[in-house]
């Protein structure tokens, strides 16, 4: 299929503002250590410097190097960080004391990362992964009953714009190598934050979002293929995960809630109720800049609440710094799947970019990027921030 030649401007508004997203930056030949931030325009804005010098809603949460504080306090400081924020990122030009210009630093991961878990929230990718793997095969049995997960690493969760190296490992009976099916896969990731000491309720499970991020699991699909038989992958997804710079609030999404699609069976009761809605984010998939997929994630079958809950329902905890991934993100169309192990049907078709090239996974060099976009209140759309990584050859 010929790769898709329009540019993120189909999709978002040229320099789309980023809400009130927060994330950290770390001096890039400035001194001192990492620093809380809010992305506005062509600066950051310092906001612990901000928070301390105007009186602003914990300062000293603000001041800190990472946001872990941040997660830990809960939702009612997490509104009124946001609020606070929101007024002061109206009015820019009282802002100028505080900024940073980009050029003096850079992002780094925002948080420290607890518990990664990834599930399989999408049916479309689900019953395209199925069918693929054995034609004819459709979701699993209890797929429909329970948003399926597995526990991912934690500790190779990176920030946009790390690089990727390419991994190795068995791809085969007698085969040990570098994978030669390097896939990458368009995911929403939920940032958790508010410890909780057991099973959480469906209509407390969003008061422990912090916010949203994108997220790109990178997947070998050829050693996930040979290692998942009969346990969940390992070494197949363990080696990089990646997530934008930026966390949206999940307050800054209230004008992108949206109805889940209609389940059957429906599911147990402890799923149920008015915190089950799903996020109308249009999400857009880039290889070296050219635009080759928009995965709808409105169409997510499993939705952030319900993740949460059944997450929690054997007991365990949240802990601040917690990372849910919804897993590929796919639409019904054959331009909205969100991996090429769907784009090329498990590596059967070739996809052809407009330079002239094709793939059936990653090369070497390659650059995946993914944005996304959500509606505002008043009508408007903003930015998810990016995720952004290229692929290095194995070490």
């Amino acid at each position: 299929m010929p790769g898709m030649t329009r540019t993120a401007a189909d999709l978002l508004p040229p320099d789309p503002p980023l809400g009130t997203a927060l994330g950290v930056v770390a001096g890039s030949g400035r001194p001192g250590p990492s620093r809380i931030v809010a992305p506005a325009g062509t600066a950051y804005i310092d906001v612990g410097t901000l928070a301390a010098a105007q009186d602003g809603p914990y300062p000293a949460l603000l001041s800190e190097p990472t946001l872990d504080g941040l997660l830990a306090a809960g939702r009612p400081a997490w509104r009124e960080v946001r609020e606070w924020l929101a007024s002061w990122l109206a009015d820019p030009e009282r802002l100028a004391p505080y900024a940073l210009p980009h050029a003096g630093v850079v992002p780094v991961l925002p948080f420290t990362v607890a518990d990664y878990v990834d599930f399989f929230a999408c049916e479309q990718h689900a019953a395209n992964a199925a069918a693929i793997a054995k034609p004819g095969a459709t979701v699993t049995p209890n797929w429909k009953h329970l948003p399926v997960g597995y526990h991912g690493r934690a500790g190779t969760v990176y920030v946009s714009g790390s690089p990727v190296v390419r991994p190795a490992g068995q791809r085969g009976p007698g085969d040990l190598g570098p994978t030669k099916a390097l896939d990458f896969e368009v995911e929403l990731g939920f940032v958790l934050g508010g410890a909780s000491s057991g099973p959480v309720p469906l209509e407390e499970a969003l008061d422990h979002v912090f916010g949203v991020v994108l997220l790109n699991d990178w997947s070998a699909r050829d050693l996930q293929s040979w290692e998942s038989r009969p346990l969940g992958p390992l070494l197949g997804k363990s080696f990089a995960t990646s997530i934008s710079a930026w966390i949206t609030p999940l307050d800054e999404l209230a004008g992108a809630w949206t109805e889940p699609p209609a389940r059957d069976p429906q599911p147990l009761s402890y799923l149920l109720g008015k915190s089950d809605r799903g996020l109308d984010v249009t999400l857009e998939v880039r290889l070296n800049g050219e635009r080759i997929s928009t995965p709808p994630g409105g169409d997510l079958y499993w939705t952030p609440a319900q993740l949460v809950t059944h997450l929690t329902t054997n007991g365990a905890p949240i802990r601040p710094g917690d990372l849910l991934g919804s897993g590929t993100v796919s639409g019904a169309r054959r331009d909205q799947r969100g991996c090429l192990l769907e784009l090329t049907w498990g590596g059967r078709d070739e996809f052809a970019l407009s330079d002239g090239t094709t793939r059936h996974y990653l090369h070497d060099g390659d650059e995946v990027s993914i944005v996304a976009s959500a509606p505002r209140p008043d009508g408007g759309r903003f930015s998810l921030g990016e995720v952004r990584g290229t692929v290095l050859p194995a070490g």
